[in-house]
């Protein structure tokens, strides 16, 4: 804890991670699942290694994921059709993509603009093209890695991405905290989609993405957490609570995020991201991912719209039921397909 991200990095993740295996993994995969049921989710997004545990742990538990193994690159000169990352990700492709009634999704992805060469761009980013998915990706998470890649390049991280061929692809961008107005523009007119990872972000004192431009833009902005290690909850109502609070005091303007705008931020917006045109909203035709929540708990007394008690109001708790395309796998704070 309590450490700005390189150190965080470096000094503690990098180190933790070499001492993962297959069955770490597949049990922190079961915890992580176990914690976004309980409080709500029903997919998500991840970029990690050993996809076949977390894989695994998505079809045994009935929720819905994309999924993608974190490439990084350092050699320029290296062959990126015999990379054991890349083969690793075309690999996982072809056995999982699609997998459990559609309910798993693969992604390819890069770690960051600093952590991969070049030449590895390139060729993923043609990859993913011609596989026909999506794209995952840290961009401008502080502002030493947003001024280092203009120092090396010339060019923001995503104006790199851009001219590299990645934007070509459906891509989603974790954090955008350092972002340009340029940028801005950018990911409006190419479609990305943007992880706000609101208290990972605190956390860490890398800052405060901009929403109001964002929005304002028309970016498609949806919600992280960034992981249990640098946020530490899997909760995406705490950061649709923490979200919708730290713009209006930010920008100063109670304005800036409104209620009914911000779920839609949690809900139809991150399917968006996800490529899942068929999730996100509640009506018919669409997958049936649901949330039964207690209105009459203490807390969200008085409730004059439900909107405002989601936002402002409302805790895990009051979560009752969790359904996932039409299956319940959480109910009166119990699991229905894992053994706690």
């Amino acid at each position: 804890d309590d450490l700005p991200l390189q150190r965080w990095l470096n000094e503690k993740i990098f180190p933790a991670e070499d001492r993962l295996n297959e069955e770490r993994v597949y049990t922190g995969s079961m915890l992580a699942i176990a914690e976004m049921l309980k409080n709500g989710v029903v997919s998500f997004s991840d970029m990690y290694f050993f996809l076949d545990e977390t894989a695994r742990a998505v079809e045994q538990t009935g929720i819905k994921a994309n999924l993608s193994r974190s490439i990084v690159s350092f050699d320029k000169n290296a062959d990126f059709s015999k990379d054991t990352r890349v083969l690793e990700s075309i690999d996982v492709f072809e056995r999982w993509n699609g997998r459990a009634d559609g309910r798993i999704k693969i992604d390819m992805s890069l770690h960051a603009e600093y952590s991969n060469v070049v030449e590895c761009f390139d060729y993923v980013g043609a990859l993913t093209k011609k596989l026909g998915t999506g794209f995952q990706i840290h961009v401008s998470e502080t502002s030493s890695e947003h001024e280092e890649c203009i120092a090396r390049h010339g060019l923001t991280p995503t104006a790199f991405l851009e001219a590299h061929g990645v934007l070509d692809n459906p891509v989603t961008a974790a954090h955008c905290v350092w972002v340009s107005d340029d940028d801005i523009k950018i990911m409006a007119k190419r479609g990305v989609s943007v992880a706000h990872n609101a208290v990972s972000n605190l956390k860490l004192g890398s800052g405060i993405m901009p929403y109001k431009k964002m929005h304002k833009a028309g970016v498609n902005v949806t919600l992280g957490t960034d992981g249990a290690a640098s946020n530490n909850r899997l909760s995406v109502l705490r950061e649709l609570q923490f979200a919708t609070l730290i713009h209006k005091g930010n920008d100063l303007d109670p304005s800036v995020t409104i209620a009914g705008d911000m779920i839609k931020v949690a809900t139809r917006n991150g399917a968006i991201a996800q490529g899942r045109d068929d999730c996100g909203e509640i009506r018919v035709g669409m997958k049936a991912d649901l949330l039964l929540i207690d209105m009459s708990a203490i807390n969200n007394i008085p409730a004059y719209s439900f909107e405002s008690a989601v936002c402002y109001a409302m805790t895990e708790e009051n979560i009752l039921m969790t359904v996932c395309d039409g299956n319940i796998l959480y109910e009166d704070h119990a699991y229905t397909t894992i053994d706690e």
